[in-house]
């Protein structure tokens, strides 16, 4: 018997592309799936959330990509020790993850627990990479982050994971590790990479289109004072 994404709990995006957005901080998991890997997209805000999403996928995660390092993204990473991991940032100050989370409501006990399993990514991108068929990592930060890492998939229908440079359910977050001035630009980028007809997918909320992100584009620039040439 086949069993469909939304028997899962995951929303099918295109073929073999899914994701599912988890309590709590309405945070983005996505999920590649090709014939020889299968690659997850950010890993939740702790541990028992990383092991819950463990129960939530069809296959056994190969590669792992981290967009950005702030808890509610890869807290959950040591959830999956047999995956590769990308990410555009070489480590973490554990302390300060810990801490931050707990700030944002997180259980200190679950909080310090899964900074202290995080373990470097073993891929740190510095320039766009191809870990699978069809798959590209482009980092694109600073911005939101010192280290956005954007996902993009190929397809008829090419989807982008935007990580938090795209929020659909609140207005960006822009904390005291953010490049404001450089934010707008990296959008621009961001639409370069996915086209006018990509699937873009936000670190929070619904899946929006290219009309979406040049509003926010736009909208980050007014915030944040930032005229575009």
């Amino acid at each position: 018997m086949t069993v469909t994404w939304e028997e899962l709990g995951w929303e099918r995006l295109t073929e073999g592309v899914g994701r599912v957005r988890l309590p709590g901080w309405d945070c983005t998991v996505g999920l590649v799936i090709t014939p020889d890997a299968a690659l997850l997209v950010d890993a939740g805000s702790s541990l028992p959330e990383g092991a819950r999403l463990r129960d939530l996928l069809p296959v056994n995660v190969t590669h792992l990509a981290l967009t950005h390092p702030h808890f509610d993204h890869v807290l959950g990473a040591a959830s999956f020790p047999e995956a590769e991991v990308y990410a555009a940032y070489a480590g973490y100050d554990a302390a300060e993850l810990a801490d931050d989370a707990v700030r944002n409501g997180l259980d200190a006990g679950l909080a310090r627990e899964a900074a202290a399993a995080l373990t470097a990514p073993g891929h740190v991108v510095t320039r766009a990479c191809t870990p699978v068929p069809g798959v590209d990592l482009v980092p694109l930060g600073p911005a939101h982050s010192p280290y956005d890492l954007v996902v993009t998939v190929s397809g008829a229908v090419p989807v982008v994971f935007c990580g938090d440079l795209v929020e659909e359910s609140g207005e960006p977050q822009a904390g005291p590790d953010a490049e404001p001035a450089r934010w707008p630009g990296v959008l621009d980028e961001l639409l370069a990479l996915g086209g006018e007809d990509a699937l873009y997918v936000p670190g929070h909320g619904a899946v929006v289109d290219a009309a979406f992100v040049r509003r926010q584009r736009d909208a980050l620039g007014e915030r944040f004072g930032v005229s575009r040439r």
